[in-house]
């Protein structure tokens, strides 16, 4: 991902501020050099790069004190660039109870379709009641993908494949869901370039019809430069309250699409990380910046465990912390890592964890750990909690799980490894004393005797693959100070979190 490198040339930028003996005006014009480098290989507007620097120069004061200069460096440079995302103006907040209407503009081929999809769902999964109109004639196939994304999904949908007026389309569905009394209902229209004047009248005109609660422009983030110029051209004609990125994985620079927030005065709303539903995140400047600088995005983390409905306090994870583990166990715990979403999404989130950690292995790992669940709704209540069930494991016992899962009983014998593998992990981190630790986070980052044994046994209980990516030992504790910090206002990462670094 492009931006990942952005985030590492002007984290070493800063880096190598913060190792100069003295910090003077060459040291400064340097840094904001590979900066504003950076930043412009990434897309961002010229012009932003320009106020960006001169904005940093100016709020820099050199004092006499190094250690205030670096700290004075590095938050005027973080707050510069917080103002390139954040236009500071609040994005509007659906009420429960009653219609709010989005209505979603945008370039064509930006993928604005199946993110009204992605929007749809995000609010049905916290149990809004969502209905999705197609308001796009324009463009062949547009019905048909959106009746298909909202089937899916199940989600209400309404079109017309005899209509050919989008404004009465868009009248109609909207009235029909306000009848039907949905919560969430969103217009998608038909995409267009700035130079296409008719379009833009029809976006007008629909948007006079409904009278939007909201409009979302949908911006691909591989137009470059682009963005800004695109951004302007609908600003001037409706009134765009917030802003979706898509296209935000793979190779797409993104810093056009980012900065062009400038551009309309809007906040971004939510960002696009993938073809598929669930890869939308909403997006928070401030955690999206500190995630990019590698410093981790904790409000993330905590949001996708509340999501996900993880107690750290629930009873699995107390038995855990105690070092005790049955297969029933490790199926809620299981059901918890998929109740998460995207696994590499969740990674890189913590703090000093490599970006790209999980690429190419999601698909892949999710499956299995369908399998496994499936096989242990295979089995009977001895089996699930048993303290030593590879002791009664018989082959009668195994031929009787797979055929009942419709698998192979060599899934099985995979399911037991990886069970004991689990199991081992969970009686070296029993060793470790989570109860204390959760009173005093900051336990295993003194540097003391028992917190440095404290954390050889954690390192220990890592999966040695990822605690190498990590940068070893040292690496690891870097990562859990970050965290110490950072998880609930000063906790530690709860079971759930440290479960996935044990592989």
């Amino acid at each position: 991902m492009v931006l990942a490198e952005l985030g590492g040339q002007i984290s070493a930028a800063l880096s190598n501020i913060s190792k100069s003996t003295s910090i003077d005006d060459a040291a400064i014009d340097k840094m904001l050099a590979d900066i504003s480098r950076a930043l412009l290989m990434a897309d961002v507007n010229v012009k932003l790069v320009a106020q960006f620097k001169n904005a940093v120069k100016t709020k820099v004061t050199l004092d006499e004190g190094s250690l205030g200069k670096k700290r004075l460096v590095q938050n005027t440079v973080f707050s510069e660039l917080l103002r390139l995302l954040d236009p500071g103006t609040k994005p509007y907040a659906p009420v429960r109870g009653q219609p709010n209407i989005v209505m979603t503009v945008g370039l064509q081929g930006s993928g604005k379709t199946t993110t009204c999809t992605k929007y749809a769902l995000y609010y049905q999964r916290k149990g809004w009641k969502v209905g999705l109109v197609c308001a796009d004639t324009f463009r062949a196939g547009a019905y048909d993908q959106l009746k298909q994304n909202a089937a899916k999904s199940k989600i209400r949908f309404y079109g017309s494949l005899t209509e050919t007026d989008p404004v009465v389309i868009a009248k109609e569905g909207v009235a029909k869901f306000k009848e039907d009394g949905c919560e969430i209902i969103i217009v998608d229209t038909s995409g267009r370039h700035k130079q296409e004047t008719s379009l833009f009248d029809e976006m007008k005109q629909i948007s006079d019809s409904i009278s939007p609660d909201e409009i979302i422009f949908v911006m691909d983030s591989t137009i470059g430069q682009a963005a800004h110029d695109q951004a302007t051209a609908f600003k001037d004609k409706v009134s765009v309250g917030s802003v979706i990125i898509t296209k935000l994985d793979g190779h797409a620079k993104g810093g056009g699409a980012l900065s062009a927030v400038a551009a309309t005065k809007s906040p971004i709303l939510f960002i696009g990380t993938g073809e598929h539903f669930e890869d939308f995140k909403a997006f928070q400047a401030k955690s999206f910046l500190s995630s990019m600088l590698g410093m981790g995005d904790m409000a993330g983390i905590i949001e996708k465990l509340e999501d996900a409905g993880i107690d750290h306090k629930a009873e699995i994870y107390q038995r855990l912390a105690e070092g005790t583990f049955t297969l029933r166990d490790m199926y809620e715990h299981l059901q918890n890592i998929i109740n998460l979403g995207p696994m590499g999404q969740f990674m890189d989130m913590l703090p000093g964890m490599p970006k790209g950690l999980l690429q190419g292995q999601e698909d892949e790992q999710a499956n299995r750990l369908k399998v496994f669940m499936t096989l242990m709704d295979s089995m009977c209540d001895k089996e699930l909690d048993h303290a030593q069930v590879k002791k009664i494991m018989t082959p009668e016992r195994i031929t009787r799980i797979s055929k009942g899962a419709g698998r192979s009983p060599q899934d099985v014998q995979d399911l037991l490894k990886a069970y004991v593998k689990f199991e081992e992990m969970v009686k070296k981190m029993g060793k470790l004393n989570f109860k204390q630790l959760m009173k005093d986070p900051t336990a295993l980052t003194r540097g003391t005797h028992g917190a440095q044994s404290q954390m050889s046994q954690l390192a220990k209980a890592v999966n040695p693959q990822v605690l190498k990516k990590l940068g070893g030992q040292q690496g690891l504790s870097n990562m859990m100070k970050s965290l110490s910090g950072g998880v609930g206002g000063g906790g530690m990462p709860d079971m759930a979190q440290l479960a996935q670094l044990m592989g």
